[in-house]
This record gives C-alpha cells, structure tokens and sequence, in this order.
C-alpha cells in the first residue's frame, strides 16, 4: 500500500492507503475524500479532480501531458503545482505524497 495524505477544502487531513496501478483520484473517491468529484471518472475531460500536490512532490511525478494541461486551463485557479488527480497513477515511490484539494471544484 502507498500512503497519500489529502488536505480537504476544510482543512480536513486524511491519511489513505492506496493501492499501487490505481490512481490518486480513485483512492479519493473510493474513500470519500470530500471535494474530489471526479465527474468525467478519471477520463481526463472535466477537471473536477484538480488538486495541488504538495510542492516537494511536484519534481517526483511526470509532467502533464497536453490534454492534463488544456484541461489545467480550465480549472478556477490554477497554481503551478495544480495538477489532475485522475492523471497521477500511485506508484510505490509516491508513498507520503500529500495534496490539497481546492475549495471550489469546476
């Protein structure tokens, strides 16, 4: 199991164990993570899965690709860190990856 730490929109900390070819959307929703709606189902076509990844995370994962990007546009602020949560696959070297989750989801 890979432990992800979410920050909810309240401020909310919870600590879930994801399973390794899932994707970090999916643990949030499988578990609840409030503000993950997750619309399109992790289809990359509604950015409702936005989050921040914590900025010493941000070098670890790969780059979004085109379609993350021009659906990064989108979202209702933006920050350089802002990333899918549909987009980012738990692998066992994100063990201890933390991300907020944004008051206002699209």
């Amino acid at each position: 199991m890979v432990r992800i730490t979410y920050i909810e929109p309240d401020g909310t900390v919870r600590e879930i164990d994801a399973v390794p070819g899932q994707t970090v959307m999916e643990a949030a929703v499988d578990n609840n993570v409030e503000g993950i709606i997750a619309e399109c189902g992790g289809a990359c076509s509604c950015a409702t899965c936005h989050v921040y990844v914590d900025p010493e995370w941000v070098e670890r994962l790969p780059p979004p690709d085109a379609q993350e990007d021009g659906m990064l546009d989108c979202v209702i602020e933006r920050r350089p860190t802002s990333r899918l949560s549909c987009q980012i696959e738990v692998r066992e070297e994100l063990d201890g990856l933390r991300v907020t989750v944004p008051e206002a989801q699209i």
